[in-house]
């Protein structure tokens, strides 16, 4: 090897590895990017030994990746989930809340059994319809919290397909950038990147999977298959409902003309934080808002007065509990949409009304045929009787609400609580799990493509001595050079 082409290749050695320091310098500088993979640059040899930088790649893995968008959209699917579980249970408490429908509905029979122990006593009648009002207030009171989960549920479902249509928007710009730089032969590490950090973002909002093609170029669909991303972005649609009563139905969400949540469908979506609202907002709720109907049914049935004449005539009618379809008793056996949101204590018995606490007793509270104790001793206790047993007999509660359907309105109430808990702790452990997953697949990812500083100031201190070789023999042919032409002169 001549001297001019020793200088020659130790020239070209500290021009490689002046790239490559720059390349190392990049990814220290990304150590903390969760989304940066770490860059190599690939030096080729050339003709005599000289040496180059053909091209900057990055540590990606696919498999990885894809393994994280799957674990992160089920993992938002149950954390959407689990936190409207949470608010649900804090509506009622446990089966031992005071507050929950089961223990007001104990405590009204508790009052029953005082006053019939003092029939007499209007104070004790008083404290009857109070604890029938508390019991009515609960039952509006978790009506609301449930109507407003549910808007909250569909004004996230707004924002969610905001985010995914604004993500999809980038992705087609990066997607571009790849597929140009590719063609052209470009470094294009840094898109590649950004793309993938898109991809966890999408992932967030909705399951998703991805197909690569020739070229750098790539294909979304949701994890039911519907296009979202293929040469350009699909629009993914939908109307949010200003008001959801409890009785409305929302709307789906449509990808591309598909609808993918929000209607039974094939295509439809099973993860993301959209796939967990849809199912917040359309089965949870309403599930647990049927069960408070079907408590507040029961309770008007239970307490509804029958005509007491001697040849009855009127049909039975709303007695201590009423609604806004009153003095009609509702069908039995039949979910009534927002029942328990208007149910309320009959006026004709509410002291605060001007009403008569004492007609609990007595009888005739939806009129003077319902009256039971026609001859108005102070000691009657037959119909105080009557509503106790009333509470603790069986009757027929509508199927569809995902509770036994027969029980009594007691029983029934404590079965609704304890299917919100059952829920709400199977929700809470499956939480736990799918986090685990997802963070596991995220370290997966990390410590397969991410930076490692450690590695790093390594190859940082390599290159540097590799520098510094380079740079000695460059001073050795220089002073050899020197020597020849001071022998020659």
């Amino acid at each position: 090897m001549s001297l001019t082409q020793s200088i020659g290749n130790a020239r070209s050695s500290l021009s490689t590895v002046s790239e490559q320091i720059s390349v190392v310098s990049q990814n220290i500088a990304n150590v903390n990017n969760a989304d940066a993979t770490r860059k190599v640059a690939n030096v080729i040899t050339g003709y005599g030994g000289g040496v180059s930088v053909a091209g900057i790649s990055r540590t990606a893995n696919k498999l990885l990746l894809d393994t994280y968008l799957s674990a992160n959209a089920s993992n938002q699917t149950q954390t959407v989930v689990n936190s409207a579980l949470d608010r649900l249970e804090n509506t009622v408490g446990d089966t031992d809340s005071e507050s929950s429908p089961a223990a007001l509905i104990s405590k009204l029979s508790s009052a029953l059994q005082n006053y019939s122990a003092a029939p007499q006593n209007g104070a004790v009648a008083a404290t009857v319809v109070s604890a029938a009002q508390t019991l009515a207030t609960a039952l509006n009171s978790a009506t609301q919290s449930v109507t407003d989960i549910r808007n909250q549920a569909d004004t996230d479902i707004a924002t969610s397909v905001s985010n995914i249509n604004n993500l999809l928007a980038q992705f087609e710009k990066l997607n571009q950038s790849v597929v140009k730089g590719t063609s052209s032969g470009a470094d294009i590490t840094d898109v590649l990147d950004q793309r993938d950090a898109v991809l966890k973002q999408l992932s967030t909002e909705v399951g998703i999977r991805t197909v690569s093609r020739a070229g750098g170029d790539m294909a979304i669909y949701t994890d039911s298959g519907v296009t979202l991303f293929d040469k350009t972005a699909r629009q993914v649609t939908f109307a949010p409902t200003s008001n959801l009563s409890p009785s409305s139905v929302g709307s789906p969400v449509y990808a591309d003309g598909v609808p993918i949540a929000g209607t039974p469908h094939t295509m439809s979506i099973s993860s993301g934080k959209l796939a967990g609202l849809v199912d917040v907002r359309d089965n949870i709720t309403l599930a647990y808002q049927s069960q408070l109907d079907e408590i507040a049914r029961g309770l008007i049935e239970a307490t509804a007065e029958t005509d007491q004449s001697a040849t009855p005539t009127l049909p039975a009618a709303a007695g201590l509990f009423t609604y806004g379809g009153g003095p009609a008793i509702p069908a039995s056996g039949t979910v009534i949409a927002g029942l328990a949101g208007s149910i309320k204590i009959n006026p004709t018995v509410d002291p605060s009304q001007g009403g008569n606490a004492q007609l609990v007793r007595d009888g005739g509270i939806a009129g003077t045929a319902y009256a039971y104790n026609s001859t108005g001793a102070a000691s009657y206790t037959d119909r105080i009787q009557q509503l106790i047993t009333s509470l603790t007999a069986s009757r027929s509660f509508d199927p569809s609400s995902q509770l036994p359907p027969t029980a009594s309105v007691s029983d029934y109430a404590k079965s609704s609580v304890s299917w919100l808990e059952a829920l709400r702790q199977s929700a809470s452990s499956e939480a736990e799990s799918r986090q685990t997953l997802a963070d596991r697949a995220s370290s997966a990812l990390s410590r397969e493509t991410g930076v490692s500083l450690d590695e790093e100031m390594t190859n940082l201190l390599d290159l540097e001595r590799t520098f510094q070789a380079s740079s000695r023999l460059i001073n050795t042919v220089d002073n050899m050079l020197a020597t020849l032409l001071q022998s020659i002169n």
